[in-house]
C-alpha cells in the first residue's frame, strides 16, 4: 500500500490525511467606512479624551451614545477593555475589601481577577447544564452576609436565566452586573442583554462580535451611576456640562477616586464603523448556526446548546455542543476538538476549564491582593456542571459562521472518521500525544 494511500487513513492530527479544509474568514473583518474615520481622529488633532475640543464631540462621545442607543441604555461609558468595564462596574457599586462578588465557575479568568483588583472575594457558583452560564440555584446557595454583588456571565451563545437571577438581587437588595462580552446584540424577552443588570459591561477584544482590538463598555440606566463610573473610569473628572473648542470635554472633581482606563480615540472611531456590520454579521451568524444545528444533530452521541425560551435574538461567540461521553468512548472534548479542527479547518475549542483551575488564575503570585481565592483546589464534585462542561462541550469560533455554504459539509465525515480510529483518539487522549 502507498504511504499517500496509507495517509488517508490515518488521522489529520497523526499525520494523515484531512477529510477537508474549509475556507473560515479572518477576524476582525474591517468596516467600510472604518479607515475613513480613524483618519479623521488622526487629523483631528485630538487623540485621546482629555484632550481639547476640536470642532465637536468627541469619537468616544460618539460611540457611547450610539452603542447605548443600540443597547437601548441611556447611559454609556467607553473604557481600555473589558476588564477595566468589570472593575468600574464593582466600584461604583460600592464593592470591596471584605466583600464577596459570586461569579460563575466556568467562565474567562477576568471575571474572577477584577473582584480581587478591587479587593473583594470571588465566590464561584456552578453552572446550568442546559445554557452553560450561571446557574440561579448555585448563586442561591452562594449567598452570605458578605455578598454584595452577582456577575452574571452570557457564555459562547447562551443568555442566562436573566428572570430568575434578577429576581434574585432584587429580592435580596444585591446588584447584578451582566457580563455581555460575549453577548453584542443579544436579547431577552426583547430588551438587549446589558440592559437587564444594574450595570451591563461588553469587551471589544479582538476575537470579539465587535471590537477595536482592545476596549470595552460599561452601561446602566440610572444617572447617578453613570456619573460614577464616569468618573472613576476618567481619573476622576467627570463632564463639563458646556464645552467650547479649545477647552477640555473633563472637569477635575475629585467627588470620586478614579483611575485612567479612557478609550483612546481611535479605537472609539473604530467601534463607531464596526457598529455598522454588527446587526448583519449576527443574522448571519444566526441562519449558518442553524444549518450547524442541523449537520450536528445527525450526528451521534452531538447535540447542539440550545437556548432558553427567554432568548429573542441570539449572537454567537462561540457556537457550542454537548458530546456524550458513551457515543465516543469517553474521548474528552479537548481532544475531540484538536482532531476535528485537523480533520476540517474549522476552529474548534473546548469549553474554557473550571476557573478554580484555570492555568491564568493564580490570584497568590500578588500580595496586593487581600479578598484572595480559594486556598486550595475545591472537592471534584464542587461544581460538578462546570467539570462536566470542560469534558464535554466543543465549541467553533464565531469566523467560521460567517464562511461560504459548504463549510460544514465536512463535518460528518470527520466525525464518521474519527469514531473509526477512537481507538487510537482513547490514547491520545490519555497521553496527550498526536
Amino acid at each position: 500500500m502507498s504511504a499517500d494511500r496509507r495517509s488517508t487513513r490515518r488521522l489529520a492530527i497523526e499525520g494523515g490525511r484531512p477529510v477537508g479544509n474549509a475556507t473560515v474568514p479572518s477576524w476582525p473583518q474591517l468596516a467600510p467606512r472604518a479607515l475613513a474615520a480613524v483618519a479623521a481622529v488622526l487629523e483631528s488633532g485630538r487623540w485621546s479624551l482629555p484632550g481639547v475640543r476640536r470642532g465637536g464631540p468627541s469619537a468616544e462621545e460618539c460611540f457611547a451614545r450610539r452603542f447605548g442607543q443600540f443597547l437601548g441604555a441611556p447611559h454609556c461609558v467607553p473604557v481600555n477593555n473589558g476588564s477595566a468595564a468589570l472593575v468600574i462596574a464593582l466600584e461604583a457599586l460600592d464593592v470591596g475589601a471584605g466583600d464577596e462578588v459570586i461569579i460563575p465557575a466556568l467562565t474567562w479568568v477576568a471575571n474572577a481577577t477584577s473582584v480581587l483588583a478591587v479587593n473583594a472575594t470571588p465566590v464561584m457558583a456552578d453552572i446550568d447544564p442546559a445554557t452553560l452560564c450561571i446557574s440561579a440555584t448555585a448563586i442561591e446557595a452562594a449567598i452570605t452576609e458578605r455578598t454584595r454583588a452577582i456577575v452574571v456571565v452570557h457564555l459562547f451563545s447562551s443568555v442566562a436565566d436573566l428572570d430568575a437571577i434578577t429576581a434574585i438581587g432584587k429580592s435580596l437588595g444585591i446588584p447584578v452586573i451582566e457580563d455581555c462580552s460575549h453577548a453584542h446584540g443579544a436579547s431577552w424577552r426583547g430588551r438587549r442583554a446589558g440592559t437587564w443588570g444594574a450595570v451591563g459591561t461588553f469587551s471589544m477584544q479582538e476575537q470579539k462580535l465587535l471590537t477595536s482590538g482592545e476596549g470595552g463598555a460599561a452601561v446602566c440606566q440610572n444617572p447617578e451611576l453613570y456619573d460614577r463610573l464616569y468618573q472613576l473610569r476618567s481619573d476622576g473628572r467627570r463632564p463639563r456640562a458646556h464645552t467650547v473648542d479649545g477647552e477640555s470635554d473633563l472637569l477635575f472633581d475629585g467627588s470620586v477616586s478614579g483611575t485612567n482606563y479612557c478609550m483612546a480615540q481611535v479605537c472609539a472611531a473604530l467601534l463607531d464603523a464596526q457598529l455598522d456590520l454588527l446587526s448583519e454579521q449576527n443574522d448571519r451568524r444566526a441562519k449558518r448556526a442553524a444549518v450547524l444545528d442541523e449537520v450536528i444533530s445527525a450526528v451521534p452521541g452531538a447535540t447542539p446548546v440550545s437556548a432558553l425560551d427567554g432568548v429573542t435574538e441570539r449572537t454567537y461567540y462561540r457556537y457550542a455542543l454537548r458530546i456524550d461521553p458513551d457515543g465516543f468512548d469517553g474521548v474528552s472534548a479537548a481532544t475531540l476538538c484538536r482532531a476535528l479542527h485537523a480533520e476540517t479547518g474549522l476552529p474548534w475549542q473546548p469549553a474554557y476549564p473550571p476557573l478554580y483551575r484555570h492555568p491564568l488564575y493564580r490570584p497568590r503570585t500578588k500580595r496586593r491582593f487581600t479578598g484572595g481565592g480559594p486556598s486550595q483546589r475545591p472537592a471534584p464534585d464542587a461544581y460538578p456542571e462546570a467539570e462536566r462542561a470542560h469534558r464535554e462541550i466543543m465549541t467553533l469560533q464565531h469566523p467560521a459562521l460567517l464562511a461560504g455554504p459548504d463549510a460544514f459539509d465536512v463535518l460528518p465525515a470527520a466525525f464518521g472518521k474519527l469514531r473509526r480510529h477512537m481507538a487510537r483518539l482513547r490514547l491520545i487522549d490519555r497521553t496527550g500525544d498526536a
